[in-house]
């Protein structure tokens, strides 16, 4: 995760840390983000971001109990997104809960998205 988070993003620099815990289910990754900006954000601006964002389904409604879940993310190309909140231990910090379809949506996807998104 690391490795190939500064590989995509050009940026060896990137401070990065990653725990990996496996679970049984048949494919999905989910994984908890945390992010740190170098300008201060909003909850409301981070998730306005998302919910335009080409490819994401923002699921995020806690009063409802509505978050990402492997059972969301099956057999789909979209990237779905949730719990997003503001992380105050962190200077402009945000974390979310993010899970996709690893076979769907895995580095070959991704590789072409990029390039397309460059060309």
């Amino acid at each position: 995760m690391i490795a190939e988070t500064k590989k995509i993003l050009s940026d060896q620099k990137i401070k990065i840390t990653a725990t990996t815990v496996r679970v049984p289910v048949f494919n999905c990754h989910s994984i908890s983000v945390n992010v740190e900006f170098n300008t201060p954000i909003t909850l409301e601006g981070a998730m306005d971001t998302l919910k335009k964002a080409r490819g994401v389904v923002v699921v995020d409604d806690t009063a409802k109990m509505l978050f990402p879940t492997v059972l969301d993310a099956d057999g789909k190309d979209e990237v779905f997104v949730g719990r997003v909140r503001l992380d105050d231990s962190a200077t402009n910090g945000l974390n979310m809960w993010i899970v996709a379809d690893n076979i769907r949506k895995g580095a070959a996807t991704n590789t072409v998205q990029i390039l397309e998104a460059l060309i």
